[in-house]
């Protein structure tokens, strides 16, 4: 099916901050170096060594506001008191053109996504228990107590939608983690639905009989 033209998918990764998404989506992202990821607008400030244009686009909330009112953004939440949202156009060339597009996404904007794109495919990231969740907010040490423990409720309250997903990782091990997600990757890209109807009808004619 290699051969076979067939539509982009947009690949959905959400989870609670503490989850590991970014170190998953990263190792993900070698594996496939066809994959694509979309780079979210937000109007919060920049964090350390966060990139411009790489990490996210950051931009003031009147461009935010504007940007809502011309309908440029596929989805868009608010998270921890600051706005996030995906440009469209960026995925919806790349579905045109077969390309695959990975969003690291909050369950507010999955919920947006899946309801614009319902053959996107969503992948909700799991820590093992609540207290290790707990230790790797705390362990980050950018946070002070009153903030993590802020975090931790939020973190359960995102956790109660992982149901709603497509497939569901429980990353334990980064390694494994990333092979789960690997699969399910793999999988989708080999899914006869995801076929263009006349690319499919072709290949299959080639083994009609001779008139």
């Amino acid at each position: 099916m290699a051969t076979i033209a067939r539509h982009g998918i947009l690949f959905i990764v959400s989870g609670p901050s503490g989850a590991g998404k970014t170190t998953l989506s990263d190792a993900v992202l070698r594996i496939f170096e066809d994959l694509e990821l979309s780079v979210s607008y937000t109007t919060r400030p920049p964090r350390g060594h966060e990139i411009d244009t790489v990490d996210y686009r950051f931009v003031s909330g009147e461009s935010f506001d504007a940007m809502l009112a011309a309908g440029d953004l596929a989805e868009w939440a608010v998270v921890h008191d600051h706005r996030y949202g995906t440009p469209r156009e960026p995925i919806e060339r790349a579905v045109a053109e077969g390309r695959d597009i990975l969003l690291d996404i909050d369950v507010q904007g999955a919920r947006q996504i899946k309801k614009l794109y319902p053959d996107a495919v969503s992948v909700f990231l799991l820590p093992p228990d609540r207290a290790t969740l707990a230790a790797r907010l705390r362990g980050r040490g950018t946070d002070d107590d009153a903030v993590v423990r802020r975090r931790l409720d939020n973190a359960c309250r995102e956790i109660a939608a992982a149901p709603d997903y497509d497939f569901m990782i429980v990353n334990i091990d980064r390694d494994a983690a990333a092979a789960e997600f690997e699969a399910i990757v793999r999988g989708q890209r080999r899914a006869v639905a995801r076929l263009r109807p006349q690319a499919l009808a072709a290949f299959v004619r080639r083994f009609e009989a001779e008139p």
